[in-house]
């Protein structure tokens, strides 16, 4: 089984409202509402792949319980942790410029922590688990950490989408995947980068430091899987961005999926990349159509 894990879920609240102009009222011309959180994304893309997984987390409130009510409509198992505060909203406002307000999320006692950490205790070296996204603000800094070397020490294989030195941490532990995007490969190591081949170096580093795979998402230049044999180039497949919240959460999820029943890094990020290409040009988390019809469209390049 694989396990999905969204520390700090959220409340999607998505209107569009044509020519915003501040001070002044206006109606909404569309809205969409639905639970987010990288974890949570992942486990909705699975379930277009026709994979199960369990969504595991911490919920509160009325909105915690609209995350549970989304997910068990959409029929994917959640075991998350019931904690006192609310689970946070984050609204997206569409206009002429896209406009993000994200809540920092609520706090969890250390009696919510472990009885959260329990959910652990039944998951075998037969499964695998998924951890993205952010922390809980009251957690301590070193709190993926300490949960991936439990998972590692168990002998649990895992895959991670989580950023600076959460990610560089994660790297001795050899999870299946990263997947950093471009700004994120440059956070980590301290550059910029004029173009994605600037890129290369670092993503090769990432490997080195002990990732199984990379995969580096380069926006609209396309996306790069580092493995320890080769570099393979996926070019952007043409199409309009509808809503990018959620590609990269995609990608993850065709790759862990693909993998875990293949065996095959190559096929694993061509799916990967169809999901992620198929999520951008939807509204919403892409549904299985929408992945088969990008899938017939990736090409891949081998760099080096």
């Amino acid at each position: 089984m694989i396990y999905t894990i969204t520390l700090n879920p959220t409340i999607d609240y998505i209107v569009t409202v044509p020519h915003l102009n501040l001070g002044h009222s206006h109606h909404m011309e569309e809205e969409l509402i639905t639970p987010g959180g990288k974890g949570i994304m992942v486990s909705r893309v699975l379930k277009a792949l026709g994979i199960p997984s369990i969504a595991l987390g911490f919920r509160g409130g009325f909105t915690g319980d609209f995350v549970r009510d989304y997910l068990e409509e959409m029929q994917i198992i959640n075991q998350f942790t019931v904690i006192k505060e609310r689970t946070r909203i984050n609204l997206v406002l569409k206009s002429d410029q896209d406009t993000e307000i994200s809540d920092y999320g609520p706090a969890a006692t250390d009696e919510e922590v472990a009885v959260f950490m329990k959910c652990f205790e039944d998951i075998s070296t037969q499964d695998f688990v998924v951890l993205s996204g952010s922390k809980l603000p009251s957690m301590p800094k070193d709190f993926y950490e300490r949960l991936i070397r439990s998972l590692h020490e168990e002998g649990v294989p895992f895959a991670c989408d989580i950023t600076k030195d959460e990610l560089r941490n994660s790297l001795q532990y050899h999870p299946l995947v990263v997947k950093p995007n471009q700004k994120e490969v440059g956070e980590l190591f301290g550059r910029t980068f004029a173009t994605w081949q600037e890129v290369i170096p670092y993503g090769k580093q990432l490997v080195e430091l002990g990732a199984q795979h990379a995969i580096v998402s380069l926006g609209g230049d396309g996306a790069l899987l580092f493995t320890p044999q080769e570099v393979i180039y996926a070019p952007p497949l043409s199409g309009e961005v509808a809503n990018p919240v959620g590609s990269g959460d995609s990608m993850v999820a065709g790759f862990v999926g693909t993998f875990i029943r293949t065996g095959d890094p190559l096929e694993a990020f061509r799916v990967a990349v169809a999901c992620g290409t198929a999520t951008a040009f939807s509204p919403d988390i892409a549904t299985a159509d929408e992945i088969e019809v990008q899938l017939a469209r990736v090409v891949l390049e081998k760099i080096e």
